[in-house]
């Protein structure tokens, strides 16, 4: 694999323009450990959000809950280094081959997809690493 990132602003416009956004314009993105291959979590992107991740090779993504961009790791320091940008065959989902510090989803757990059916029941199927309260003080 290539790490071309950063890249430059008329690559990142290009790449940018050439995804479908949602009414809202927001593309969904799934973070992937890169080395690993583990599915991190589902986040969206906007068009700021796309450019800035390829053009400083650190993963951002817009918060629909407080209408702005979150630049993975700001408050937590859980970053996301991007190695791989990616993008599917209808162009209206990314996927971020990154490396991940630390843990990935805000419960403390390594990745966003932890519940699961066991046995005939809905079970949880991985323990919090960190204490939610300790990664945003």
């Amino acid at each position: 694999m290539s790490n071309d990132y950063p890249t430059s602003p008329e690559i990142a416009a290009q790449v940018a323009g050439a995804l479908k956004y949602t009414a809202d314009g927001l593309v969904a993105a799934i973070a992937q450990q890169f080395d690993s291959g583990e599915v991190l979590m589902m986040a969206w992107m906007n068009r700021d959000a796309v450019k800035e991740t390829l053009t400083t090779g650190r993963v951002c993504y817009f918060s629909r809950s407080r209408g702005k961009l979150w630049r993975k790791g700001e408050s937590s320091g859980q970053v996301q280094t991007l190695k791989d940008f990616r993008w599917d065959c209808d162009a209206d989902t990314v996927l971020l081959q990154v490396d991940q510090q630390g843990v990935a989803c805000h419960t403390g757990r390594h990745n966003c997809f932890f519940n699961a059916v066991r046995d005939e029941k809905t079970a949880v199927i991985a323990d919090v690493l960190v204490n939610p309260d300790d990664l945003y003080r």
